[in-house]
């Protein structure tokens, strides 16, 4: 049986990019990196919703990128022998192996996914995220804070979900970035958990 885990990487006050759509702050350290590195190895299935996708796709597809570090080359690897699932009603097709595509995010059935799942499930990007946080379906959040404030943007989690966690591991790196890793106590929603469109589109 599979977990779900939503892993983000955000400045110190909570976001993915700033208010122009930046992420550079976000780059990691090589350490940041090995570490994100470790978290993939147990990962088989990722979730993704059309941007975040298209974010990720160089580690298949651009050597430069794979061949720019002992990290980098390793993250590509494992980042390629897992399987993908991309949430999108406008992408036409995938450019990467072992990827299918999905017009529509129905928490029952990625639920269903997560549990025959044998290895760890990652969703990734915020976006896409708060639809499985909004069904209760998020097993553990993993969340790297790193040591810059960007005052507003894409936050890491959505204003109308309220989350009980329990913290279950911390881990501070020396370039002052800082690891947190969550159990989210799930609980069956009150409202149906009827299909739902990802936003990400």
């Amino acid at each position: 049986m599979g977990r779900l885990i939503y892993s983000v990487i955000c400045s110190l006050d909570g976001f993915t990019a700033d208010t122009e759509g930046r992420f550079d702050f976000a780059m990691p350290d090589e350490e940041v990196h090995r570490d994100a590195n470790a978290q993939m190895e147990p990962v088989t299935l990722q979730l993704y919703g059309r941007r975040m996708y298209e974010l990720m796709t160089p580690w298949e597809n651009d050597p430069g990128l794979i061949a720019s570090s002992p990290e980098a080359t390793e993250f590509a690897t494992l980042w390629q022998r897992s399987d993908k699932v991309v949430f999108s009603t406008t992408l036409q097709e995938t450019s990467t192996r072992r990827t299918t595509l999905e017009r529509s995010f129905d928490p029952v059935t990625v639920r269903a996914l997560v549990d025959d799942a044998d290895g760890e499930v990652t969703i990734d990007g915020p976006t896409l995220a708060a639809h499985a946080l909004r069904a209760g379906i998020v097993d553990e959040v993993r969340q790297v804070l790193l040591p810059v404030v960007v005052g507003a943007g894409l936050p890491v989690f959505p204003a109308d979900v309220r989350l009980d966690l329990e913290l279950l591991d911390q881990r501070r790196f020396r370039g002052g970035a800082v690891a947190l890793r969550y159990a989210a106590r799930r609980s069956s929603p009150d409202r149906d958990v009827a299909a739902e469109n990802p936003s990400a589109s």
